[in-house]
């Protein structure tokens, strides 16, 4: 049984522009996977906490000496990771806030990047330690950025995807949603995007 993780990161829940598309793209996925699972991770409606030094030392505590609290945060962090290694294939719902990701997904993958679990120093680098698999991304943005020196948001996406092992990025962009001249063709553009690559 093929299993689909959807991430969640709008603030407008499953009203975002990027919640409809990844959700077109769900949809989709289970006509052709009857049998297969769908794992929801809302990071607006369930957060993750942000880094602290608290959760920070609990990382980095051995497993030997860590407190009942430390062993919570390495616990929870686990259980987010676990979702990644289960998952067949992953649907990511990218809004573009102030150039960047969502400061909720941000805070995710703070709690993705753990030395020795899922990333692992070497001479010649880092080397991802997590298993490749299809990353399906719908990055929504008010304005036109793909392509430019202001597109801060997927430059950052790929590198961190990548440092964990997750290299296999499918991209869709809806751009211009804030202004009224792009949004429904860009929207329109998007949503064959999506149906081709629900056929490939």
């Amino acid at each position: 049984m093929s299993t689909l993780l959807h991430i969640q990161a709008s603030v407008f829940g499953n009203d975002g522009q990027s919640s409809q598309l990844a959700a077109r793209y769900i949809s989709q996925w289970q006509q052709k996977n009857p049998e297969g699972r769908v794992i929801v991770r809302d990071l607006v409606g369930e957060p993750v906490p942000h880094l602290d030094g608290e959760r920070v030392g609990a990382f980095f505590t051995p497993e030997e000496h860590r407190s009942e609290a430390q062993q919570s945060v390495v616990d929870y962090s686990d259980s987010l990771i676990d979702e990644i290694r289960q998952a067949d294939e992953i649907v990511l719902g990218l809004p573009l806030y102030n150039f960047g990701v969502p400061s909720q997904m941000k805070a995710y993958f703070d709690h993705l990047a753990r030395a020795g679990v899922t990333f692992a120093y070497t001479e010649n680098g880092p080397v991802g330690l997590l298993e490749d698999k299809p990353v399906r991304v719908f990055a929504t943005r008010g304005g036109l950025y793909r392509d430019t020196g202001m597109d801060h948001q997927v430059p950052f996406l790929n590198q961190f995807l990548g440092f964990i092992g997750l290299t296999s990025v499918d991209v869709i962009y809806a751009e211009g949603l804030s202004m009224e001249d792009h949004k429904e063709q860009s929207l329109a553009d998007a949503r064959g995007q999506v149906d081709a690559l629900i056929s490939a």
